[in-house]
């Protein structure tokens, strides 16, 4: 893994050198095994690397193409760096000698653009083009490597992250109203906003190209909508295929042990039997993470939550005798001890302050393992493990009743839904808000208001027409359901941007986190199957059921009910609730956190902390959702103000 930094001054000003230096000063913490740059009068182009990976010893970014024309830097993990040898015309051999970026810089300079689409791993990249005076920004379709910019006047910076744009005084260092609001809001960020003013990102699956006079952006990556009907088998085989060959790619350069999580759900569970089965060839270990609540931890009052995690992942683990199971209790921890921590390593606020005590804990026991690459299954529910549950719909929108019975009979007749349920499914997405949610009895909140899980003050909600402005988006603030999966899948693939994310896990560990489920010839894959390949056999997630019948145990594959990470989360908030009451009290000194955030309701959450209660979902979301994030985001702007240096 690399942090990579461009500095252009459009009107040919020197300086661009020395500029560069300040921003890879400010990006050491994600790349401090090497740094080296490149300078051609006006422009500069630096990598910092961090490695990872056997061929980075071989790193010698900034790379210069053949002819002069091009100068390249690229954060790059290519997984198939064997194919593009043999398109290029190059011995297998040669792939052992050169970085991932050599190969990526020889892919651009065969085809150009139309190289992205042959590369297949996670990268982000910045290439000068000496001839059109022109720089791109490119990153893959998964977005796994952040890389944002800024553009004003003559100047041009380009940085994997923030703090590497805010290390030039003409850069301002302020927090973004707008995109502050939003996040509260939980709205997908608009295309390359970001919580900072005056930086952009380059959204996932996109080049950028910045000119003298203009920045345009265009869209490479287009998977394709669901194939012809084909056979059950032929879908379940080809999803091996693709889950093999994503984590064997993850697995490069993890050594003999390699970390991962583990919970009862299908992801984490399949990525983890598939470490173990490919490590097992080599002598390798897994070291596996299940997050469970304490002992004696008292059941809740919800049968499809399943609140201890442990048991079901222990059989996954008790499959593989190379598999360590390590469980995390972490619910005594408080869930804002770190968030001046979190400031620096990511950039960005901390969504689910409570998720991320395990996760770091995980990260923790990687690092003391001597691991340096954790496996997750984070996208896997919209790839490996995709449910269907939008296909009743889709056949009756279709007008395909002869499979719409079919299909709902067998799910009658399994014991999957009755009657009630399956009416209830054809209509909900048709009915008005408060009546969808009374029809499939929401517990969460009161019922039509959008701003149970928010702390964004319901003022600026109604003022600034932000169910409008979320509709834009293709976000429904009633979270009624969707009517076509591809549709809701996509969405949802682009709705969250884990770059900062993992560059912060590895400046704060040095483990570099990946996730196999959102291996883009898997993602391909999983969006071109047919949708009744997932609900099949009077089963929902059907497809994956049969696909990982040959290495999961029965009793995980057919548990009913959801994995809850963190159950016991509300005891270390409780622990913490002086401090949480404290940064509270710190935002009401800030005008914009003051502006935006309900902090009358966020002090009348503390001033009545429950003791009991917690299996309630409406008072779990309002402390969990509203107040936390509301903290995390206000830490955010409070620390985001002030200059850059």
């Amino acid at each position: 893994m690399t942090a990579i930094a461009a500095c252009w001054h459009s009107n040919g000003r020197p300086g661009a050198a020395a500029a560069l230096a300040r921003m890879q000063a400010a990006l050491k913490p994600y790349g401090p095994d090497d740094q080296r740059h490149w300078h051609d009068d006006d422009v500069a182009l630096g990598r910092n690397l961090y490695q990872r990976l056997p061929e980075d010893r071989h790193d010698r970014q900034p790379l210069i193409s053949g002819c002069g024309r091009y100068a390249l830097v690229a954060d790059v993990r290519l997984d198939n760096r064997d194919e593009i040898a043999a398109a290029l015309g190059e011995p297998a051999s040669s792939a052992d000698t050169r970085c991932d970026a050599a190969w990526l810089l020889a892919a651009w300079e065969r085809w150009g653009e139309g190289a992205f689409d042959r590369l297949f791993g996670d990268f982000a990249l910045i290439l000068w083009d000496r001839h059109e005076r022109r720089l791109l920004l490119v990153r893959d379709p998964m977005g796994r490597r952040p890389l944002f910019f800024h553009r004003a006047g003559a100047l041009v910076a380009a940085a994997t992250m923030p703090k590497g744009l805010h290390a030039l005084a003409d850069v301002p260092r302020a927090p973004s109203r707008d995109a502050a609001a939003e996040y509260l809001l939980l709205m997908p960020a608009a295309e390359r906003a970001t919580m900072w003013e005056g930086v952009e990102r380059v959204p996932p699956g996109a080049v950028v190209t910045v000119t003298t006079d203009r920045v345009a952006v265009r869209h490479w990556w287009q998977p394709r909508r669901p194939e012809p009907d084909g056979t059950p088998g032929d879908y379940a085989e080809g999803l091996r295929h693709h889950l093999d060959q994503a984590v064997a790619a993850r697995l490069r350069g993890a050594g003999d042990l390699v970390a991962t999580h583990l919970s009862s759900g299908f992801d984490s569970s399949s990525v983890t039997a598939t470490a173990a089965r490919l490590m097992a060839a080599q002598g390798g270990r897994v070291s596996a993470f299940t997050s469970v609540p304490a002992a004696g931890y008292p059941p809740i009052n919800n049968p499809d939550a399943i609140i201890d995690e442990g048991p079901l992942a222990a059989a996954t683990a008790a499959l593989y005798p190379n598999v360590e199971h390590v469980l995390l209790r972490t619910g005594h921890v408080s869930p804002v001890e770190t968030l001046d921590r979190d400031f620096f390593l990511y950039d960005l606020p901390v969504l689910n302050r409570c998720n991320m005590t395990w996760y770091t804990a995980s990260l923790d026991g990687a690092r003391q393992r001597g691991a340096n690459v954790l496996l997750t299954g984070e996208v896997g529910n919209m790839s490996l493990s995709y449910n269907g549950n939008e296909y009743l719909v889709e056949l009756l929108l279709a007008g395909r009743w002869g499979r719409l019975a079919r299909t709902a009979w067998a799910l009658k007749q399994r014991g999957t839904l009755r009657w009630r349920g399956i009416a209830a499914r054809l209509a909900r997405p048709f009915f008005p808000p408060a009546l969808e949610k009374r029809l499939r009895g929401d517990r969460s909140s009161v019922i039509g208001d959008p701003l149970y899980h928010s702390a964004l003050r319901r003022e600026i909600f109604e003022r600034e027409a932000f169910r409008e402005r979320a509709a834009a988006r293709g976000h429904d603030v009633d979270y009624r359901p969707w009517r076509n999966g591809w549709d809701m899948r996509r969405w949802v693939l682009g709705r969250v941007d884990m770059g900062a994310y993992a560059k912060g896990f590895l400046a704060g560990w040095g483990v570099d986190v990946r996730d196999p489920t959102s291996d883009r010839r898997l993602v391909e894959f999983c969006l071109s199957v047919p949708m009744g390949e997932y609900v099949r056999d009077g089963q929902f997630r059907s497809l994956a059921r049969r696909a990982l019948a040959d290495r999961l145990p029965a009793e995980l594959l057919n548990a009913r009910g959801k994995g809850v990470q963190a159950i016991d989360w509300h005891v270390g908030a409780g622990a913490a609730r002086a401090a949480i009451a404290g940064e509270v009290a710190r935002l009401a000194e800030d005008p914009l956190a003051a502006e935006l955030i309900d902090l009358p309701r966020l002090n009348a959450l503390l001033a009545v902390w429950p003791e009991t209660g917690w299996d309630n979902v409406a008072q779990t979301d309002a402390y969990r959702l509203a107040l936390l994030r509301g903290v995390s985001t206000g830490h955010f702007l409070r620390r985001a103000r002030g200059g850059n240096g």
